[in-house]
């Protein structure tokens, strides 16, 4: 059995040193940094009064993700709106262009997420970015692990095709 106060603590530590993509990811859904805050901070809350629902502290850090994103959607709810991540959000992403990669690329690659729906983004933020592995990633989005593979393979070949489109344009223009 769990000692209540040691998993709290636990908890505790693992949110104070995961902030930063603890916040990302809630700013990811809600685009806008006061509303990531209040997200946030409802699932600090959320985290530490469940903790007897936290099974094994080893999954601990998709159990904290899983908090955040169903935490963001139901702020998104409340709010009824529509969030699409802008260029600003992913450059939060992405630090410095890949070894190889042409300077635009990120451009284009901020370009072809802004199209994807929130379910999408979120799937390859957690996958790429939050560099969760696809069983975390299923479990955050309480899907089963075939359908978190699936549909991030469907959404990878997505992005490729998007990301393909200016450079037919610019081929044929």
């Amino acid at each position: 059995m769990f000692d209540k106060k040691e998993l709290t603590r636990e908890i505790e530590s693992y949110l104070i040193a995961n902030q930063e993509s603890i916040y990302r990811l809630a700013y990811s859904y809600v685009k806008h940094p006061e509303d990531a805050l209040d997200v946030v901070q409802e699932s600090i809350i959320k985290a530490i009064s469940s903790v007897n629902t936290l099974k094994d502290s080893h999954s601990m850090k998709s159990w904290v993700y899983r908090i955040v994103v169903n935490t963001a959607l139901d702020f998104l709810r409340k709010q009824k709106r529509l969030v699409v991540v802008d260029s600003e959000t992913i450059s939060t992403y992405i630090d410095e262009p890949a070894a190889g990669c042409e300077e635009g690329s990120d451009l284009d690659l901020a370009s072809a997420l802004e199209k994807l729906s929130p379910a999408e983004r979120g799937r390859i933020i957690l996958r790429y970015y939050e560099d969760l592995k696809i069983e975390e990633v299923a479990l955050v989005l309480k899907e089963n692990v075939n359908t978190t593979k699936s549909r991030l393979y469907a959404t990878l070949k997505k992005l490729r095709v998007q990301m393909e489109e200016p450079m037919e344009e610019i081929r044929h223009g």
